[in-house]
């Protein structure tokens, strides 16, 4: 009868389920014949890491729906890249073509994905865990820690490519450019302030953030002065 009578709610507690399997099925699809299997294992990592955590900790610390729909929409990206490999997603290649690159950019959007979900996850944490609240403060400190994310997986990749040989340089997807880890993390940066910038209102209102100011703590009543002994109290 709850179900029935609050629709919206119902649909929100079987949404992260829906999304949990459709990223499944698109992680068993992109294993189907990949371009190569060692570098589809690193490529979908992250994913097989993530997918137990949210699994385990989901009855207890449950996340907004906005960010299990971004982490979804970051996984289907991740899928896509594993099987080709980031270097020769049609897609790229199609944007290549179309708008004259020199390169193949699905690494790109891939990178864009990476900063708005760590902004998204890490703002929830911020909001539900520190003292921080929605403004500029939280704004920098999130944006700071996605750099330090988007920093972290570039090293990552370089280890992984030192010592990976032909599969590390399929998992770095470099393509020769010498500014690759900077252009990582320049969209990494963009997907962060976008995030922060089309989605911070919807996801404070799931936060339950109304934007009121937090009440005012009441000042401590002063106590009342001893009473006078007989000895000072004045004559009448």
């Amino acid at each position: 009868m709850a179900a029935t009578a609050n629709p919206t709610a119902a649909t929100r507690r079987r949404e992260p389920a829906a999304l949990l399997v459709l990223v499944l099925l698109a992680v068993a699809v992109s294993a189907i014949r990949p371009h190569d299997y060692a570098t589809w294992v690193l490529e979908v990592a992250p994913i097989l890491v993530a997918i137990p955590l949210l699994v385990v900790t989901f009855a207890r610390h449950r996340l907004t729906p906005i960010a299990y729909r971004v982490m979804a929409g970051a996984a289907l990206l991740m899928s896509v890249g594993a099987h080709y490999t980031y270097a020769e997603v049609p897609f790229g290649d199609w944007m290549r073509d179309w708008f004259g690159f020199a390169r193949n950019h699905y690494d790109r959007i891939g990178h864009v994905a990476q900063g708005l979900v760590a902004a998204v996850i890490t703002r929830e944490l911020l909001v539900r865990r520190t003292p921080l609240r929605p403004g500029g403060w939280l704004a920098v400190v999130v944006t700071a820690m996605c750099l330090g994310i988007s920093a972290t997986f570039e090293l990552v990749e370089v280890v992984a490519g030192l010592i990976g040989g032909g599969v590390g340089d399929a998992y770095l997807g470099t393509q020769g450019d010498p500014v690759d880890a900077q252009w990582d993390m320049a969209m990494a940066l963009l997907g962060a302030l976008l995030a922060q910038l089309l989605l911070g209102r919807a996801h404070n209102r799931q936060l339950g953030w109304t934007g009121a100011a937090a009440p005012a703590h009441p000042a401590p009543a002063t106590p009342a002065p001893p009473p006078l002994s007989r000895a000072r109290r004045p004559a009448a």
